[in-house]
């Protein structure tokens, strides 16, 4: 019963992630919520927060396929063939590598000295809900279409605090690209493709960590948490680039004041 019990935890994980790296709710927070409601300690689960990020990745990855593989191919074609109908691919990635080095720096020396207990998740949630009723007001605003440098710059600026538990990439994403009159599609497509760049170092280095660990590996629950969060990632990512409006981001507002008031009346219970 115990083993079920346990497998049964690890798939609600995998869910979880699945979904809240992909909505502008916070991963990192909601798995720090459960793993404490489960009784599971986080430091102790390197290698199935590698698997569960790697379910997300691929699944953005497959969303995204298209758009990749015309960057990949616009871009060595630019690159190495010198051919200009390229360009445009061509200064897509490096726009996007741009937006991701702030948080990549940031995350290499600071990621290990960051806060994960639940007053901080709390409050970081809290932050999260205040930036996406920001996003929100700005629902009736007259959009641009393009990003440009200053726009990706911007936008990796915000990125960058993202490595707080508790405060959404997507979300702060989203507050830098919509501050600045973006379409949110336009915002989403970078927001996500920003994260399959930074998610080949970081995942390699996940890779590197999880061979290098003592942590007991649950195969069977890994494994399921796995599928989960590919599954779920995908799902969600299908909802949110194709039905969600600027002033549905209200709703995950709310979400996320109620969440993060949880997480502060939990660390003083306890």
């Amino acid at each position: 019963m115990e083993q079920i019990i346990e497998i049964i935890k690890y798939i609600v994980l995998g869910i979880i992630q699945g979904i809240t790296e992909i909505f502008p709710v916070s991963s990192s927070g909601h798995l720090t919520l459960f793993s404490h409601l489960f009784q599971m300690d986080l430091t102790n689960l390197t290698v199935f927060l590698m698997i569960t990020n790697t379910g997300s990745f691929l699944a953005l990855l497959y969303f995204f396929r298209k758009d990749v593989g015309q960057l990949i191919k616009g871009t060595w074609c630019y690159l190495i063939r010198k051919d200009e109908t390229g360009r445009e691919d061509f200064v897509y990635v490096s726009k996007l590598i741009i937006a991701v080095l702030p948080i990549g720096i940031f995350g290499f020396f600071f990621k290990d000295y960051l806060p994960s207990d639940l007053l901080s998740i709390g409050f970081a949630l809290i932050l999260t809900s205040l930036l996406l009723f920001y996003i929100y007001k700005l629902k009736d605003i007259q959009w641009k279409n393009e990003v440009s440098w200053k726009n990706a710059l911007i936008i990796g600026a915000f990125q960058m605090f993202a490595i707080f538990p508790g405060i959404s990439r997507s979300g702060i994403t989203m507050t830098g690209g919509l501050m600045q009159k973006i379409e949110l599609k336009k915002v989403l497509k970078f927001s996500f493709l920003s994260y399959l760049v930074v998610s080949v170092p970081v995942s390699l280095l996940g890779l590197y960590e999880a061979f290098n660990t003592s942590e007991p590996i649950h195969y069977i629950g890994y494994t399921l948490a796995f599928i989960m969060s590919f599954i779920f990632s995908l799902l969600a990512v299908k909802l949110l680039y194709n039905y969600v409006k600027v002033k549905n981001l209200i709703y995950f507002s709310v979400y996320c004041l109620i969440v993060g008031i949880i997480a502060i009346t939990l660390f003083y219970i306890n």
